[in-house]
């Protein structure tokens, strides 16, 4: 090897420092670049068949959050996601109440104390014509 002045270390030194750090930076950006986002949340739920619901019956759905009602007019679905900021309500004796600020709602769902504003969401239930339901959260 020959003799490297101080002047040609200094300048191998940083271009192979500088180097090194550019390569790392561009394998930062296309690490940054190919993040994959979470997939997108399922918005149709096949709750099964129409069958398994009697009439005036109340199903909780914990996967969904959501509540599936069967009376004699046909189904209907409630979410049991609150509005104020996204907690997933409890039922209590008289409605539901959310457990993170405190809002209650009635049985309907319609607003009985905030901080929530907005009564509980209706969500669209669809039957099949092979006599399953489907419940759509979007």
């Amino acid at each position: 090897m020959p003799d490297l002045s101080r002047r040609d270390f200094l300048k191998l030194t940083t271009s192979t420092l500088l180097t090194a750090s550019g390569l790392l930076g561009l394998g930062a950006l296309f690490r940054f670049l190919g993040y994959q986002t979470e997939p997108p949340q399922q918005t149709q739920f096949d709750l099964g068949a129409a069958s398994n619901y009697p009439v005036d019956s109340r199903t909780l759905l914990p996967n969904i959050p959501a509540l599936l009602l069967h009376t004699n007019d046909g189904f209907s679905a409630m979410s049991l996601t609150c509005t104020h900021l996204g907690c997933t309500v409890e039922s209590k004796e008289n409605g539901f109440a959310c457990p993170c600020h405190g809002s209650r709602y009635d049985a309907q769902g319609n607003v009985l104390t905030g901080p929530a504003k907005k009564q509980l969401s209706t969500l669209r239930v669809e039957t099949t014509p092979d006599g399953n339901l489907i419940l759509h959260t979007d």
